[in-house]
Parts: structure tokens; C-alpha cells; sequence
């Protein structure tokens, strides 16, 4: 699961996963972009209209919570490890 953290395009994801990741990237950093041709294409890799809805609100929510804890400059729970930080190299962090 670590390799998703690092490079998602490099960890071997189904097609499905992989579409997932891009919708959420877009999402994330382009959400004026967004189309009906994502959801299409979500669609046609078997997604139903429920789990691209769940999708959705979940990627919407973290992107919200991070924005958040950015602006209050909250601090990370100290047994929570960064993820850049590979778990090899948990125990010197």
C-alpha cells in the first residue's frame, strides 16, 4: 500500500483503481476541469452512479479536512507517521 503514497502510477493498480486515482487528482488539483466525461468514464469501467458518488464525497471530504488542518496549522498526532516516510524508516522518524 506504500507504493500508492509514493507513485500511484507506478504500484500496479487495476484499471478501475487507476481511473479512481486520476478522477481524484483532477478532483484535487483541477476541480474547475471536472466533466461529465469523468463520470462517463468511471461509468464505463463498471462504476455505478453509487460508488462514484461515494468516490466523490470521499476524495471531497479529505481535500476539505486537509484544508482545514492546513489553515489551523494543525499539528499531526505524533504516533501518526508522514507517508513520504517509507515503513522501513518508521522507527528513526
Amino acid at each position: 500500500m506504500h507504493h500508492i503514497t509514493v507513485d500511484w502510477r507506478k504500484a500496479g493498480l487495476s484499471n478501475i483503481d487507476i481511473a479512481l486515482c486520476e478522477y481524484a487528482e483532477k478532483l484535487t488539483l483541477r476541480p474547475r476541469e471536472m466533466a461529465e466525461a469523468d463520470i462517463v468514464h468511471l461509468r464505463n469501467l463498471g462504476l455505478d452512479d453509487v460508488a462514484i458518488h461515494d468516490a466523490t464525497q470521499v476524495i471531497s471530504y479529505f481535500n476539505y479536512i486537509n484544508r482545514i488542518a492546513d489553515a489551523l496549522s494543525v499539528d499531526h498526532e505524533p504516533d501518526v507517521k508522514p507517508w513520504e516516510i517509507h515503513p522501513d524508516n518508521w522507527q528513526e522518524a
